[in-house]
């Protein structure tokens, strides 16, 4: 687990309130949306009136009664066009989807294009069971971290292991923001020009408080075809983590019935797609609610800007989500990674402040420094307003040492040792006379810290190789 996650669950419990705690813990360094319990909490307690079938069996993907009502919502909000319910299948959370469609799409090895600077789940979310290797996409705070097909086809050029599949998201975690149409497109002429696959991450789609219109890429592309996939959850856009249901939208039969067939593992509780039905069956509410929590991320974004402003700090503007980048390069003792780490650490134990790091947003080591802000600057967290405007800074190497003892075996690709009580994956070894050379390590930080022989193949006797007539697009499922 990443310090800075291990920290906020050692805290939260000793969180601030302006009466009883004022000095206590604000945690702003976890993805979710907690200004709009007060309009959810008196509609959710009206969606109870379960259905005899939401209490029994049915299909793991998501009930059709309740895929029905979604498509429905997906088509008339962001998607903008009709959806097939037979188009969808619902998860307990976007992780799962992306896990699940990863281990569909890829073979063991296989790696992945994921542009920098990005979400840090998305290491654990492919690398741990799945067992891919993540290849970054290394683009520059100088423009932006604007994507561009040249430095897609870089990556691709470097990548020493197959690679069919980019995991693309937008609007951008963690930059907050919104791509226009034409670059989006831009991207998905790439992909489809290299058979390539595209996993779209969506899942910000409907917190955009900034100027620019989101545009789906089910819009762009009315025909999907067989390479385009789409990742929405409740999670963001509606402020319910801890619901776990995630979706995933995609015309291509063959990897909709590899997750009917691994959905029994990943599936929604019928309470659970009861309660949603109910509630996105209410046209008129929904769209006041999608309304107001626009106003109040724009709202929040505003008051944390403001405080940024007057202290001179700098940041790059976002448009949507809760979070956006600040550069702490002059609050920071030195130009590394460990100076933003102490700073980061001077942050949570004087201030009882916890940003995300910039470290745990995979990124090329360059000298802009950056670190994550969550917005939750409502009327309540004012401390957390004045904090921040003290010191913004932050990150810490995940990784931990790379010159490590640890356990391998010459019969895989990806082993898995601990440094300084990190778990690592290991790829891109080789035995030598002198012992073993590792070439590359990332953090896997759903393991629990303690040496492990290797990864398990998780696919084992029971996968098989799945073709589609290109050597990019092979898909692996579980059979019985």
């Amino acid at each position: 687990m990443a310090e800075y996650i291990r920290r906020h669950f050692e805290h939260q419990d000793d969180g601030w309130d302006p009466t009883t705690n004022p000095d206590g813990y604000i945690g702003l360094c976890v993805a979710e949306n907690k200004l709009v319990w007060d309009l959810l909490e008196p509609r959710m307690a009206e969606c109870r009136d379960l259905e005899h079938y939401s209490i029994g069996y049915n299909s793991m993907v998501g009930s059709m009664q309740f895929r029905a009502e979604l498509a429905e919502f997906l088509g008339r909000t962001f998607i903008g066009r009709k959806v097939d319910p037979e188009n969808l299948a619902v998860l307990n959370g976007a992780g799962s989807v992306l896990e699940m469609v990863f281990y569909v799409l890829c073979n063991p090895g296989d790696g992945v294009l994921v542009p920098t600077a990005s979400y840090t789940g998305f290491w654990a979310d492919l690398e741990t069971r799945d067992e891919l290797q993540i290849i970054p996409v290394h683009c520059s705070s100088e423009d932006g971290f604007k994507l561009t097909p040249e430095l897609l086809d870089a990556a691709l050029d470097g990548a020493d292991r197959p690679v069919n599949v980019l995991l693309y998201t937008n609007p951008s975690n963690p930059l907050g923001v919104v791509y226009q149409p034409e670059e989006v497109e831009e991207v998905l002429a790439w992909a489809h020009s290299k058979g390539i696959h595209v996993v779209l991450d969506e899942i910000y789609a409907l917190s955009v408080f900034g100027e620019t219109q989101f545009t789906s890429g089910a819009k762009l592309r009315p025909d999907m075809g067989d390479l385009l996939h789409i990742v929405w959850a409740f999670s963001k856009d509606f402020g319910m983590s801890g619901l776990r249901a995630g979706v995933l939208f995609t015309e291509n039969e063959r990897v909709l019935q590899a997750v009917d067939t691994l959905a029994y593992w990943a599936a929604v509780s019928g309470d659970t797609q009861s309660l949603l039905m109910q509630l996105l069956a209410d046209e008129d509410w929904v769209d006041r609610y999608l309304a107001e929590n626009k106003r109040r991320l724009a709202t929040a974004y505003r008051r944390v800007t403001e405080v940024l402003d007057a202290h001179g700090v700098r940041y790059i503007p976002a448009e949507a989500a809760f979070f956006f980048l600040v550069d702490v390069r002059p609050l920071m003792d030195d130009n590394t990674w460990d100076a933003e780490h102490r700073l980061w650490d001077r942050l949570v134990t004087d201030l009882r402040l916890n940003l995300t790091p910039g470290a745990a947003c995979p990124q090329r080591r360059t000298r802009f420094h950056e670190a994550r802000v969550q917005l939750r600057a409502n009327r309540r967290c004012r401390r957390g307003r004045q904090a921040v405007g003290q010191v913004c800074g932050i990150a810490t190497d995940l990784a931990g040492s790379r010159d490590v003892p640890g356990y391998a075996t010459d019969r895989r690709r990806q082993v898995v040792v601990v440094a300084n009580q990190n778990p690592l994956i290991l790829s891109g070894w080789r035995r030598s006379t002198e012992g073993w050379n590792i070439f590359s390590a990332s953090p896997c930080w759903s393991l629990r810290a303690r040496p492990t022989k290797r990864c398990r193949n998780l696919h084992g006797q029971y996968q098989r190789v799945i073709s589609t007539g290109s050597p990019h697009t092979r898909m692996s499922t579980v059979v019985g």
